[in-house]
This record gives C-alpha cells, sequence and structure tokens, in this order.
C-alpha cells in the first residue's frame, strides 16, 4: 500500500474516533437533559399532588365542620322536642294526680 494510502486511512480511522467521541458525548448531554426532564416533571407532579392533597384535606375538614353543625342543630331540635313532650306529660301526669287527690 501507498504511505498516501495509509495517511487515508488513518484519517479516516481518527475521523471515525472524533465522531465516535462526538456521539457519545452528545449521547450522554441527551440522557442527562432527558434524567433533568424527568427530575423535574417528577418533581412537578409531586408539587401538583401535594397541592391536590392539601385541597382535599380542607374541603374535608370543612365538610366535616359542616355536618357537625347540622348533626348539633338535629340534636338541639330533638332535645327541644323531646323536652317540649315530656313537659306535657308531666303536665297529664299532675293532672291525673291531682284528680285521683280530689275524688279519692
Amino acid at each position: 500500500m501507498s504511505l498516501e494510502a495509509l495517511d487515508t486511512i488513518a484519517l479516516a480511522e481518527e475521523k471515525a474516533r472524533q465522531i465516535r467521541a462526538a456521539a457519545q458525548t452528545e449521547a450522554k448531554q441527551a440522557l442527562q437533559a432527558a434524567e433533568e426532564a424527568a427530575q423535574a416533571a417528577s418533581a412537578a407532579a409531586m408539587e401538583k399532588a401535594e397541592g391536590e392533597i392539601r385541597d382535599l384535606i380542607r374541603k374535608a375538614d370543612e365538610k366535616a365542620k359542616e355536618d357537625a353543625g347540622v348533626l348539633a342543630s338535629n340534636t338541639r331540635n330533638r332535645q327541644a322536642a323531646m323536652k317540649a313532650r315530656a313537659d306535657r306529660k308531666m303536665d297529664q301526669v299532675v293532672d291525673k294526680i291531682v284528680e285521683r287527690i280530689v275524688s279519692g
């Protein structure tokens, strides 16, 4: 082989090494960029999920307070109704006792 052919082969091999090295560098950079993008997406998803959880907890607390208020109101209403019935019964019992005493 001639010296020119050997030089051409050496240059081609060197160019191939440079292309391979550039491709490896580019692949590493692309991989790093993809990892960073994935981490950013993961962090954003986590932040969004935490916000949604906080919102759900807040809504659940509000609903629990509302329900507790309704329950307390219903309980007070039932208590008042029971007291009114008890008062009427007491009046009836007192009237019967007085009637028996007077009649007896």
